[in-house]
């Protein structure tokens, strides 16, 4: 417990330097962290973790093999999930990852299609735009996540080889041709006939999600379900 003295120091740095919701930007108490608890409670979650067929897994259909597939919250321009995710992919605050990842992971263990899983392995970044930004916002995520969940991240086993351009604006057809050959398999034995829960932060054509799993399927026994923190969809 916090001395009297340390308690106090709090409080008035909070004056000069107040910490702020990462969704809303309004400050936050003495007993939220990172997100307030408002927003907590009104961000718009999808609840596909509970639902066989459900839109991001019909993404997928045609493409490739999925044992699941779900996001967190729904994503649209403008929203306060658009905040979350700008503060974690270009603002660094890899805590915003950190706790989004506990949050669902929490949701995913009682999840019978997600508990089963082994291991998670989160999107590479190339080495280059990782030494950039600090941290892979994936990656955090995932930390999330095994934090909760109480299985571990698997980053040993999949890498990406290529700096591809930003997916941003791009079409589907295009997004899937900037990542078609990018990823590569590292260390093969520690996910050889596991049950992969590979993460990403947004899902919107999902084909760089697509791409890994191309990768990853090839591996004897493996099976994939893929967790985000959004999805693009309805949103407020």
């Amino acid at each position: 417990m916090k001395s009297n003295l340390f308690v106090y120091l709090d409080d008035f740095l909070s004056l000069i330097y107040p910490r702020l919701c990462f969704a809303c930007g309004q400050p936050l108490f003495a007993n939220e962290e990172v997100i307030c608890f408002p927003c907590r409670q009104q961000l718009p979650q999808t609840h596909y973790h509970l639902q066989p067929d459900n839109p991001v897994e019909q993404q997928f259909w045609g493409r490739c093999r999925l044992n699941a597939a779900a996001g967190y919250y729904f994503f649209r321009r403008g929203s306060k999930v658009q905040h979350l995710l700008h503060a974690l992919k270009y603002y660094h605050a890899p805590e915003v990852g950190i706790t989004l990842g506990k949050l669902y992971g929490h949701q995913l263990k009682n999840a019978p299609a997600f508990a089963s899983a082994d291991c998670i392995v989160p999107v590479p970044l190339h080495p280059k735009k990782q030494k950039a930004r600090g941290y892979n916002q994936s990656e955090v995520f995932a930390e999330g996540l095994s934090e909760s969940m109480g299985i571990p991240v698997n980053n040993t086993s999949l890498f990406r080889v290529v700096a591809s351009e930003t997916q941003t604006r791009k079409s589907r057809f295009k997004r899937w041709e900037n990542v078609n050959t990018i990823f590569a398999l590292g260390e093969v034995e520690a996910i050889r006939g596991k049950h992969i829960l590979l993460v990403d932060d947004v899902i919107t054509t999902g084909a760089t999600l697509e791409a890994c799993v191309k990768v990853i399927e090839t591996i004897e026994g493996v099976s994939v379900s893929v967790a985000s923190i959004a999805v693009a969809g309805k949103g407020y």
